[in-house]
């Protein structure tokens, strides 16, 4: 997990009473509802402190910004409603403001990223606000619609920063102390622009300034951290996007001097453990995030490692719901590594007979999640293999173990090319896959079934393909490639009945055709 943080002591020369009192009488409550503020019974026992999610996934928008948006367009005169108001989103505080448009009766013209998923372009366009899609960023969005709202004449509905905005998202901290009454050690907030944390933060501050307020970004979209840092704000040429919600290049003035003055720590979490941080979610809630949902927990899991606290109690504000179906692949293929139960090695065997065998008798007992292997040319052959792990620390004890028997290995656990493209492109066209039988197996998903099935095999044929990916379900399925001679035709039907494990005879699939026989 690339992940760092630095902490910084609040001046508290911001004057707090003003904020409070915008908080206290914010319009939100229109359209928004006092979130839950759930326990995490899962993750709690994990990490041996007391973790609370303040569920502002649940909002109608399935997200928190309907409240900062309701709550300045509240106090916008009929005169300025009549005209209608324009924002720039990224899609959360579109749909805030569509929504609120809706409520209020009067018209909204949304600027999107081109990047931004389509749930939320749709979830807008459904809420009845006109949207355009421009840029790759969220300032190339806000860009437009300043261009936009001079032309037409509309009034500018910030996402961060405006007082009016930040007072509404503080009514989160102002649940969150009502709703539990004992001690709390920290609140961990999302920041892109530094709206909801400046909100949090002004409030905590001004009734409970013994709590910590963290602000965590990711490590491609930390614009707010490195302004804190620069002591002054600077805009990043670019932003990651797979946090859609936190991808922001250059942060609000107003929010960029509370957060200054106010958070107590910073932290950034990388995508891995973004994609984990879902995963504990989802655990304990069976409800999905998007990423920038849950970098609260992230973060949590960060500084309970960093600072080896135990008893705490944490609130993670999971502010964001508006994930794409689609990007569930990418998650779930990520989470194990980002929770630190995955390492992936690139381990060098001997390209000759029973040392494929030799090797899984080394990994023993362990969870295989994956294995990748295409026979070669030369002397040496290369197995992309995925190992689950209890921890990070067990990935350096696997290398040494393989390293041990005479199988040079290489820890890719960390490696992003590694993860995001070589994984899936081991294999290729082989000249030496003479003989070659291409079979597709099912077999149960449990320790022990992959050395049943390389002992069930005859000592004189060869594996020439293997490709396995654990899939979280109670059966598995490898692809392999067998070379077996035209005249073991009756022992290859009897390995298969001996075998029971239900299979699909591939070596005339096409696609095995065109791109691997």
């Amino acid at each position: 997990m690339a992940t760092s943080a630095r902490k910084n002591t609040p001046k508290r020369s911001i004057e707090l009473a003003g904020y409070l009192q915008k908080i206290l009488t914010a319009r939100v409550y229109d359209v928004a509802i006092e979130s839950a503020l759930d326990p995490a019974p899962a993750l709690s026992a994990r990490l041996d402190n007391r973790v609370f999610f303040k569920r502002e996934d649940t909002q109608a928008v399935f997200s928190f910004k309907l409240r900062g948006a309701y709550n300045k367009m509240a106090h916008l005169t009929s005169v300025a409603l009549a005209r209608g108001v324009i924002c720039a989103s990224a899609g959360n505080h579109a749909q805030g403001v569509a929504l609120a448009a809706r409520r209020l009766g009067c018209h909204a013209l949304v600027v999107m990223p081109t990047t931004t998923p389509s749930l939320k372009v749709g979830a807008v366009r459904a809420l009845g606000a006109e949207v355009v899609l421009f840029g790759d960023s969220y300032s190339d969005a806000y860009a437009k619609a300043r261009a936009l709202e001079s032309e037409r004449g509309l009034t500018f509905v910030h996402p961060f920063d405006d007082p009016d905005v930040i007072a509404g998202q503080g009514t989160i901290a102002m649940e969150i102390l009502r709703q539990h009454q004992g001690p709390i050690d920290a609140i961990f907030v999302a920041v892109g622009g530094g709206g909801l944390i400046s909100g949090i933060a002004a409030y905590v501050k001004a009734v409970r300034p013994e709590i910590r307020v963290v602000g965590v970004q990711m490590n491609d979209s930390d614009a707010m951290m490195r302004s804190i840092d620069a002591g002054e704000r600077i805009e990043l040429a670019d932003v990651g996007l797979f946090s859609d919600g936190t991808a922001v290049k250059r942060v609000g003035a107003e929010t960029f001097r509370i957060a200054r003055e106010l958070v107590d720590e910073w932290i950034v979490v990388d995508t891995d453990a973004a994609c984990a941080a879902i995963k504990d979610v989802f655990e304990d809630t069976r409800s999905i995030l998007e990423p920038a949902g849950a970098l609260g927990v992230a973060a949590i899991k960060q500084y309970v490692h960093t600072h080896a606290t135990h008893g705490e109690t944490y609130v993670a504000i999971t502010c964001g719901a508006n994930m794409n179906f689609d990007r569930l692949r990418f998650v779930a293929e990520r989470a194990e590594v980002g929770e630190e139960r995955e390492a992936l090695f690139a381990v060098t065997i001997p390209e000759e007979r029973g040392s494929f065998r030799r090797f899984c008798e080394v990994i023993g007992p362990r969870a295989v999640t994956e294995f990748n292997y295409r026979i070669s040319q030369g002397p040496l052959a290369h197995i992309l293999v995925g190992i689950a792990t209890i921890d990070r620390a067990e990935s350096a004890l696997l290398a040494r173990e393989f390293e041990s028997h005479g199988f040079a290995a290489v820890d890719l656990t960390g490696d992003e090319l590694a993860k995001e493209h070589v994984r899936h492109m081991v294999g290729g066209r082989s000249p030496l896959a003479k003989d070659e039988r291409l079979y597709r197996f099912v077999f149960p998903e449990r320790p022990g079934a992959l050395m049943r099935f390389l002992s069930s095999m005859p000592a004189g044929w060869n594996i020439s393909l293997f490709h396995y990916r654990n899939q979280g379900a109670d059966y598995g399925r490898i692809l392999v490639g067998m070379q077996v001679p035209p005249a073991d035709e009756d022992r290859f039907r009897d390995f298969l009945a001996t075998l029971a494990y239900p299979c699909a005879d591939e070596t005339a699939n096409p696609a095995y055709r065109l791109f691997l026989a």
